[in-house]
């Protein structure tokens, strides 16, 4: 049987609900990783969503079980980590947008050969970078190794907005993030 909730967070809801939800999550591949400060929905019904014109054989995984990677190339260029929401079939994810860093910072910063920690994962590419994933990583389940998801604290404060480097359905605030963190991609408006 698969397992839909990790952390806290049920990944069988909805896309923006499991976004919201990951904030402040702590999400290590192999050891090394930090806690969320910045995430993206999407879904099948999204027409930004690599999920909207159905299967493919590079999106198949987003159509999944809940709770497992999916990892895809931006741009050709950068690999980018979203977690795969509601029943297999559907068609939904949540992009891990930002991070702040917290273990293994020492191979962070040599993987991504930069001192600064704001620098480290301050965007889908940069993370995966950082936390060293590819498309290997691409369909495996959040609950087992080399994934490993820890609880946020409770009370955290949000803000929303539209999501970042899309053509279509621009304005959907459906960009997540910790309030005041000065590790998420580019300010909240």
């Amino acid at each position: 049987m698969a397992i839909s909730t990790i952390a806290g967070i049920d990944f069988s809801k909805p896309a923006d609900v499991v976004a919201q939800q990951l904030i402040g999550v702590t999400v290590l591949v192999d050891g090394v990783g930090g806690r969320i400060v910045e995430t993206e929905a999407y879904d099948h019904e999204d027409p930004a969503s690599h999920a909207y014109s159905g299967p493919t054989e590079r999106n198949a995984s987003m159509f999944g079980p809940p709770a497992h990677a999916y990892v895809y190339r931006s741009y050709g260029i950068h690999w980018c980590l979203n977690f795969v929401c509601q029943e297999a079939g559907h068609g939904a994810g949540v992009l891990i947008r930002a991070l702040e860093p917290v273990a293994g910072l020492d191979l962070m910063r040599a993987r991504r050969d930069a001192l600064d920690e704001r620098l480290l994962c301050s965007g889908p590419g940069k993370l995966c970078q950082a936390l060293g994933v590819t498309r290997a990583h691409n369909g495996m389940a959040l609950s087992e190794r080399p994934f490993e998801l820890l609880p946020a604290e409770p009370g955290l404060s949000l803000v929303a907005g539209p999501r970042i480097g899309i053509s279509k359905a621009v304005d959907v605030p459906w960009r997540f993030g910790l309030a005041g963190s000065r590790f998420v991609s580019r300010p909240f408006r």
